[in-house]
């Protein structure tokens, strides 16, 4: 299964002298990946091509966390003694605004399956009629979720929250963030069709760049221009306007200046509404936003119960949520590399592979996760005061952190083997399976602490149960070996010939 140990440990020095020095992340991630191979347990090979695709995807996640955990630190910065109800405004319309990653990254689901078994069958013509339809469906569904954000924020965020102060600085956020809602649909589909044809880095050059400049932007228009609220809502608008516009230029021209080439182009030129793409766009994606949605339309809920605690504990909620965050990228990374090696290599009807490479990056990802979930244990108090917490806040907060180091252990299983099972079009399973744990055991728990004596522990197995019944019902549906018949429906047809 592995490489000669000489090998590995070739490769290990290797990253030594230059590889975590120029790129800690991906040298992390690869040391993690060797160090398994070392112990038998995966290839050297795959954990080199896994971490290829893998940590571009994690450098952006870092990036765009961290920009969401910069509106929270700004916006209380800016509030003075509103610091409280200014941070948990935003905190409630986040979920509103995660509407528009729920939908547009389950459709790009779609685009990455359809695209990287395309790219492995050399279709690309098929390939680019597949990007056209993406985009078009993302379009459709999108548009309709801004204009109700700019037309009802005050009416939205009031179903959360009966503080009028938390209302108006919620509402303020919210309504700006509606016009950026179909940009943010769309750079993820320009992210997932790179990304589908094995090239990861592009991504995270414009979406880690366009996160970059955003928390830049923030820093102008909150304090630069004193807009408070608004003005982190008007940089996350900015930002992502950018970013697609520079996805939809350079996959148009196939480069883009300072970038370089892209691994395809598409034509502007041909069938936007072809049938059948845009069948198997919304029949694989559509379970993998309800998947997204299901945690998304859960925080709505539990928003509310947590709510219920009163405001404190609502703030130590909105800066533990920032910190799992920015925990949980690397299964972003995980999951994108594993659609697309799964994909990549089920358009090559090479069944067997594909199957290895799911397996050998959850181990990868759980090893990683462990690694990120010990770092941020130790740093759990300096980091919820460095996003704001105060005073009988600050012990909440950690003890929630602390939670969710617990809790992110399963979600590497999680991310990953859905990532795996999206590459394959089999994403009905992992809906119903993300379904159970937050509805039947993560929203429950929560409601227990609000109305019994056990508290904040509810929210604790509340963490804990939105990751753990999905990351063992998905690994379980995973080895039944059933999504290889499913992948066959949406298989370019020269794969199947051959």
């Amino acid at each position: 299964m592995s490489r000669p140990e000489s090998s590995i440990d070739s490769a290990v020095q290797s990253i030594k002298r230059t590889g975590s020095r120029a790129n800690p992340v991906r040298g992390v991630i690869l040391l993690i990946g060797l160090g398994l191979a070392r112990l038998g347990l995966i290839d050297a090979e795959r954990a080199r091509k896994a971490t290829d695709l893998s940590w571009p995807r994690v450098v952006t996640g870092i990036a765009r966390m961290s920009k969401n955990a910069a509106d929270v630190a700004m916006v209380g910065a800016a509030s003075g003694i509103a610091t409280k109800p200014a941070i948990s405004g935003v905190g409630l319309a986040g979920p509103f605004w995660g509407l528009a990653f729920a939908l547009g990254g389950g459709f790009a689901a779609g685009t990455i399956a359809l695209v990287s078994q395309r790219f492995g069958a050399e279709e690309f013509g098929q390939l680019g009629q597949a990007v056209r339809s993406s985009f078009v469906v993302v379009v459709a569904v999108t548009l309709p979720v801004g204009a109700a954000f700019w037309l009802f924020p005050e009416w939205l965020i009031s179903l959360l929250n009966s503080d009028q102060q938390v209302i108006t600085y919620g509402a303020t956020y919210l309504q700006i963030l509606g016009l950026g809602v179909p940009f943010a649909g769309l750079n993820l589909v320009g992210s997932r069709v790179l990304i589908g044809a094995d090239d990861a880095q592009i991504p995270m050059i414009l979406r880690g760049g366009g996160a970059v400049l955003n928390i830049v932007l923030n820093g102008v228009f909150i304090f630069g221009m004193g807009m408070g609220v608004a003005g982190a809502a008007w940089g996350t608008v900015a930002a992502n306007v950018l970013v697609t516009s520079l996805f939809i230029v350079g996959l148009i021209a196939g480069w883009l200046p300072g970038i370089g080439q892209f691994p395809v182009s598409v034509s502007p030129r041909g069938t936007y509404f072809h049938w059948d793409d845009i069948t198997d766009v919304v029949s694989i994606g559509t379970p993998v936003v309800g998947r997204n949605m299901t945690w998304t339309v859960a925080r709505f809920p539990m928003l509310f119960i947590v709510g219920m605690f009163g405001t404190t504990v609502l703030t130590a909620y909105t800066v533990a949520r920032r910190i799992w965050g920015l925990m949980n990228v690397p299964g972003w990374g995980f999951g994108l590399a594993a659609s697309s090696l799964v994909g990549q290599h089920l358009g090559e009807d090479d069944e067997e592979t594909a199957g290895v490479y799911g397996r050998e990056i959850v181990l990868m990802a759980v090893a990683t996760y462990g690694v990120s979930a010990a770092v941020v244990a130790l740093v759990a108090r300096p980091g919820v005061v460095l996003l704001g917490a105060e005073g009988e806040v600050i012990p909440i907060a950690v003890g929630m952190v602390f939670a969710g180091c617990l809790a992110i252990i399963p979600q590497g299983v999680n991310s990953t083997i859905a990532g795996a099972l999206d590459a394959s079009g089999d994403t009905n399973w992992p809906f119903i399976y993300q379904t159970l744990g937050v509805f039947a055991v993560s929203i429950p728990a929560a409601y227990l602490g609000a109305k019994t004596s056990i508290g904040v522990w509810g929210i604790y197995v509340a963490f804990l149960g939105e990751t753990l019944v999905p990351a063992v019902g998905n690994y379980y549906r995973f080895s039944t070996g059933k999504w290889k018949a499913i992948s066959r429906e949406y298989r370019p047809e020269t794969a199947l010939d051959d």
